[in-house]
């Protein structure tokens, strides 16, 4: 007598078991297996329904599906089969699933010899196809609907997404920074050009591009521009000096006279030169704030600018937290690097890691060291903002002392600290922190509670006040009842002394 097939399958809403009627027949004709999956009627007669046990709750189903994913059987499933094969006693049994690791870790809990090839894997296609017609009670709709919820949650589980600590945001910030920085260069200098032909002068006076697009806006024609208007160009150029030197220049410039039209579209693309150097600021504050969210501890160590550029470049946070300290090193000079190894000369000692202030400080012999140093640094950092729960800046201000006594020990022979030693001490501080953060939390949720307690019992008696007026003067009685109820005291206190007077009775009794 052959040995009989049974196939698990696993659905959103339970595992069930199906019986495969002359399973070695079967097998055989394979072909025939597959053109007859499709088809309802042809497939009812091989497979049967065995044995169905479906997820009491949603959490539970969660648990599950996280439990077959890692190749771990969970507890409901192995309670289920012992039950089944429990029954069919010494019969002999194949079980035919869909993941080899699953199926050794169930034969290695029951005992019970699985299979994932063959005629297994179409049979698993036909009940995926049909699962909703094989069990009763059970429709499409009701399969979609369970299937979605678990998908939803599993993935969200899978994913860990947190909105406050999105690196997006940074990659896209930092890309218009740089996009701006170009943009406004390029305006102030066609702003500079275009004005000087009214006045030459004011760009050796002015060589700062924002102030300049400000000092043309408000200057227009040099003419107009007297000693009355003194103190506003003041304010706009932060010097006593300069401003006089602009008035004086003004009455005998070399420029030529411009028309009144020229001179509009000259303070309108003045003025639009202008709010974008001002949205260029916000966004720089905006980028701040952002890193300071995501990767606190890579922007204490190197900066805003150069974090965000790192992690933009990496293409996100946990891609720049996977990269060895060697790739983070020379992150930016990929061109550089290929042409020195194909020209077999010496490959860069840096990237975007040369517009931190550390390597600009450090020595000419220095500076490839330095690079080497703070790289690992990085990686450290961006490892530690990336899978820290509680994100905090303490081990990043650690890892920048480093630096700066690295730097020390190439310029003075001074020895630096030992890793062991400063990690140990950043682990102590971040676990002073920790719990300080938590105090704060729960000091400001008592403080908001307390708010609300106030405002209820305010309404309470408010509410009472109109109730006396109307019912006659028993306002006092109901503001003396209202704060009870809402302390918690008008429901538990008269229980306890209904207990109180119980026991007494007990006692005479």
């Amino acid at each position: 007598m052959g040995s009989q097939l049974y196939v698990l399958y696993e659905h959103a809403a339970g595992f069930a078991l199906f019986s495969v009627k002359e399973f070695e027949e079967v097998s055989m004709f394979l072909p025939q297996v597959e053109s007859s999956v499709t088809d309802l009627a042809k497939f009812n007669s091989i497979v049967k329904l065995a044995g169905f046990a479906p997820f009491k709750t949603a959490i539970a189903a969660l648990e599950n599906i996280n439990a077959i994913s890692e190749g771990i059987v969970p507890q409901d499933l192995l309670v289920f089969l012992d039950d089944f094969f429990a029954k069919l006693k010494k019969k002999k049994c194949q079980l035919g699933i869909a993941d080899a690791k699953l199926g050794a870790a169930i034969t290695e809990a029951i005992g019970v010899q699985c299979s994932h090839f063959g005629v297994v894997p179409e049979i698993l296609r036909g009940i995926r196809f049909h699962f909703h017609k094989l069990i009763k009670g059970f429709t499409d709709k009701s399969a979609g609907i369970a299937q979605l919820g678990l998908g939803h949650s599993y993935s969200r589980a899978k994913v860990k997404f947190n909105v406050h600590r999105s690196d997006n945001m940074i990659i896209q910030s930092i890309a218009l920074l740089d996009q701006l920085d170009k943009d406004v260069n390029t305006f102030s200098m066609r702003i500079r050009e275009w004005y000087s032909y009214h006045f030459p002068e004011l760009v050796k006076i002015v060589p700062d591009n924002y102030i300049y697009a400000k000092a043309a806006k408000f200057i227009k024609d040099r003419k107009t521009l007297t000693q009355d208007k003194l103190e506003e160009l003041e304010e706009i150029v932060m010097d006593s000096a300069k401003a006089q030197a602009i008035i004086d220049a003004a009455k005998m410039s070399m420029g030529m006279d411009i028309s009144i039209v020229d001179l509009m579209n000259i303070e309108l693309f003045a003025e639009r030169v202008v709010k974008l150097s001002e949205y260029r600021k916000k966004l720089s504050t905006y980028l701040h704030n952002k890193m300071q969210c995501v990767a606190p501890n890579l922007q204490s160590l190197i900066g805003d600018q150069v974090g965000a550029r790192l992690i933009s470049h990496a293409g996100s946070l946990t891609n720049l937290a996977k990269y060895p300290a060697s790739t983070v090193q020379i992150l930016g000079a990929e061109k550089a690097l290929f042409r020195a190894l194909k020209t077999r000369s010496n490959t860069p000692k840096y990237g975007l890691l040369y517009h931190s202030s550390f390597i600009g400080r450090a020595g000419l012999k220095n500076k490839g060291r330095i690079s080497r140093f703070l790289a690992n640094k990085c990686s450290i950092a961006s490892r530690i903002d990336c899978f820290l729960e509680q994100p905090t800046a303490v081990f990043g201000e650690t890892l920048k002392q480093q630096v700066e006594e690295r730097l020390k020990f190439y310029e003075s022979g001074e020895v630096p600290r030992k890793n062991i030693e400063v990690m140990k001490e950043a682990i102590g501080l971040a676990a002073i922190e920790a719990p300080l953060k938590v105090v704060d939390e729960s000091q400001s949720q008592k403080k908001k509670n307390k708010k609300k307690k106030r405002k209820l019992e305010e309404e309470a008696a408010n509410g009472n006040g109109v109730a006396a007026d109307a019912n006659g003067g028993d306002a006092e009685e109901a503001a003396a009842e209202e704060p009870a109820a809402e302390n918690g005291g008008g429901d538990g206190e008269p229980k306890k002394k209904k207990k109180k007077k119980k026991n007494k009775n007990k006692d005479n009794e």
